[in-house]
């Protein structure tokens, strides 16, 4: 996760405007935002990469156990969220399609 997160929050758009860092800070994370943006636009990228909090990780994305994402997908359910956009991110396609299955069932 990290790498792409690094990309998004640290080099998407120029340092005046990059609407993913800027959404990323009002998830109170003001000060890693700037961090990470700082490391990436410095081409410091495995550093902006270390930066980045695990706690965002964990807020922005379903990670972990089987059980773990099946108690976020059903936080984000009672929360009102009707459509979910996943990138499943693994080493392989075989991976990733066994990603996108168990989600698949976690979600049915």
């Amino acid at each position: 996760m990290r790498p792409g997160l690094a990309l998004y929050i640290g080099g998407m758009g120029s340092r005046e405007q990059n609407f993913y860092n800027t959404l990323i800070q009002q998830y109170g994370f003001e000060r890693e935002a700037a961090e990470i943006q700082d490391l990436y636009l410095a081409g410091q990228r495995e550093q902006a990469c270390h930066a980045i909090p695990d706690a965002l990780i964990d807020l922005i994305s379903l990670v972990g156990p089987r059980g773990l994402v099946a108690e976020r997908l059903a936080a984000f359910r009672e929360a009102g969220v009707g459509t979910l956009i996943a990138s499943p991110v693994a080493a392989s396609k075989e991976d990733q399609a066994t990603q996108m299955r168990t989600l698949a069932e976690l979600a049915a």
